[in-house]
């Protein structure tokens, strides 16, 4: 999937490749990690931290989700976050036997 997402990113016909791989690399990782698995529902990212990812442009024009961000409210929703990723985890396995 990495080599599909990358090639059309890379070609070019009078400078063939010419370095780009590299730097296009971590976009397309970056876009197959935010895009939901059809088998499971949920996106990779999700399914190993537990929770949507703050995409860049997010923290440089302060969205409200980082706007609201508290720190201690943090340390005390983890533990219940751990809980909903167990269960999340469950659900995936679920969709995934069923797509299957």
């Amino acid at each position: 999937m990495v080599l599909q997402c990358l090639k059309p990113r890379i070609f070019n016909r009078l400078n063939k490749f010419s370095g780009r791989r590299v730097v296009e690399l971590p976009t397309v990782l970056w876009s197959l990690r935010m895009t939901p698995s059809r088998a499971t529902g949920y996106t990779p990212f999700f399914m190993v931290y537990g929770s949507k990812a703050i995409i860049p442009t997010y923290l440089d024009y302060g969205a409200s989700r980082v706007r609201a961000y508290n720190e201690q409210g943090a340390k005390a929703s983890l533990e219940d976050t751990m809980d909903q990723l167990d269960e999340a985890r469950d659900v995936a396995l679920l969709r995934s036997a069923k797509y299957q």
